[in-house]
């Protein structure tokens, strides 16, 4: 008898390790920013070399897990809105059948962990992760979905991201230009 539940704790542990990752890579390069702007000698006043570097790696995986937590639902809740357009299977197999694609991202949070050193090292383990996950899953998909349903999957899945993307580099680049032009040296 299989547990329909056993893959359950996965995508926790995948946030957790992605988060670790990330920031200890972050760690090392803010150590070396206020290192460079003469900031890290005041800071070991109050604290030792130790305190600092977890008291950085509790701010940056926390951050990283806000994100990766926050990129999980969305796009699970993009996923479930697209088989809601694109599906006609009622049963709701398909969503227990996607759930094994969650040990694709714990392998690939494994794996992000030889990738510390290297931000390219990390993000590429990302992509490929994302990408790996998302060919299994419109593959075991497809089973029940038919070929109409499943291009209109992928394109509905793309067409959000990529309009989401768009969208969350447009209201950074127009307040860092706003920051830009408030500061007064920049006239």
């Amino acid at each position: 008898m299989k547990n329909p539940y056993l893959y359950g704790y996965l995508p926790l542990f995948s946030v957790i390790l992605f988060s670790l990752t990330f920031g200890i890579y972050f760690v090392g390069e803010s150590l070396i920013l206020l290192t460079s702007i003469g900031v890290y000698a005041g800071m070991r006043e109050f604290l030792t070399d130790i305190e600092l570097r977890l008291l950085l790696l509790c701010v940056f995986a926390l951050c990283f897990f806000m994100l990766f937590s926050a990129l999980k639902l969305i796009g699970e809740t993009i996923h479930e809105v697209g088989m809601l357009f694109f599906s006609k299977h009622n049963t709701g197999e398909m969503i227990s059948v996607a759930r094994g694609g969650y040990l694709i991202f714990f392998l690939g949070a494994l794996l992000s962990v030889f990738g510390i050193q290297s931000i390219f090292i990390l993000l590429g383990i990302f992509a490929i992760t994302i990408f790996s996950y998302f060919i299994f899953n419109i593959y075991k998909m497809s089973q029940f979905l038919s070929m109409s349903g499943t291009v209109g999957l992928i394109f509905f899945e793309i067409l959000f991201w990529a309009i989401f993307i768009t969208f969350i580099c447009y209201v950074v680049l127009k307040l860092y230009n706003g920051l830009l032009a408030s500061l007064p040296f920049a006239n």
